[in-house]
């Protein structure tokens, strides 16, 4: 069925219809522009739906559609309209291209997304129904174009419409180890390092975690093994927390660390903890920035 260039002043409605044409397509519908609502509920569509260009003041309704073009794509749509209903009964067979489409509302559960998908450039105000952003995340995955940042930061703004901050979070520490996989192996070992630390700012309580944890080991090993004070008449009383503070901690100065010094096995230790306090701290400056310029 052909509808190019088609000017309907009405609804448009295929309720109830089947369109066959296996592996080539089914309703070719480009620059179509309707008066109000597409309606094509419980559809059954053997081969594409090509729908570029497409102009809707109301709905494009899809609900309880069976989509099936094994091998090809099953629906490649670019439109404007003010809400998606794509609640099909079973998976979509085939590619779903909806690169360049705006709406105000989608409604399409994760689970009808085929293994394929081309989201680039869509545009969605809000989405439903609402899931664990895991399993929307999982869709984005799926962009054969690799790492599509822009699908990323429309489900993060779609969750913090709803007042989801902490879905929002998730999506946004997906989008930083997607793209992790496409730099260089050593700003690839570097964002290793954010995410462990501190989630990429995403997850800041691991920091305090990470710091309680070598102050712990820190202040317990060198409580066992005392340094050797430097100037023994002129030194404070040693306190194995606060001059394991002084290792860890490059801009904080208790003394401890100028007048005591510890020998062999404990030199080595200390020095790694003044390495691994100077990466935590730049990590911690890092994902602190990151969070304030998301603000």
């Amino acid at each position: 069925m052909r509808l190019s260039g088609s000017v309907i002043s009405g609804d448009i409605t295929f309720n109830d219809a089947v369109l066959s044409n296996p592996g080539g397509t089914a309703l070719h519908a480009s620059n179509l522009s309707g008066g109000a609502d597409l309606h094509a509920e419980r559809l059954r569509a053997y081969g594409r739906l090509n729908l570029p260009g497409v102009r809707l003041p109301g709905r494009l309704n899809l609900d309880g559609a069976r989509l099936s073009n094994p091998g090809g794509t099953a629906l490649r749509a670019s439109v404007v309209a003010s809400a998606l209903y794509l609640n099909s009964p079973e998976r979509i067979e085939g590619d779903v291209t909806l690169r360049g489409s705006q709406l105000e509302f989608l409604f399409a559960p994760p689970g009808i997304w085929p293994d394929r998908v081309r989201l680039d450039g869509f545009t969605y105000a809000r989405l439903g129904p609402h899931e664990p952003a895991e399993r929307w995340i999982d869709v984005l995955g799926r962009d054969t174009e690799g790492f599509v940042p822009y699908a990323y930061e429309q489900l993060t703004s779609a969750y913090r419409r709803v007042g989801d901050d902490a879905a929002a979070r998730t999506v946004q520490l997906a989008k930083e180890r997607r793209h992790r996989a496409t730099l260089a192996w050593y700003a690839r070992a570097w964002g290793h390092l954010q995410d462990v630390t501190v989630g990429y700012g995403f997850r800041p309580t691991r920091a305090a975690v990470w710091l309680l944890s070598l102050l712990l080991v820190g202040a317990v090993t060198y409580a066992v093994r005392e340094p050797a004070a430097l100037k023994p008449a002129e030194s404070p009383k040693f306190n194995s927390l606060f001059y394991t503070l002084d290792l860890l901690l490059p801009i904080v100065d208790f003394g401890q660390e100028k007048a005591y010094a510890s020998q062999g096995a404990y030199q080595w230790f200390g020095y790694a903890l003044v390495v691994l306090g100077w990466t935590l701290a730049t990590t911690i400056a890092a994902g602190v920035t990151r969070a304030i310029s998301r603000q």
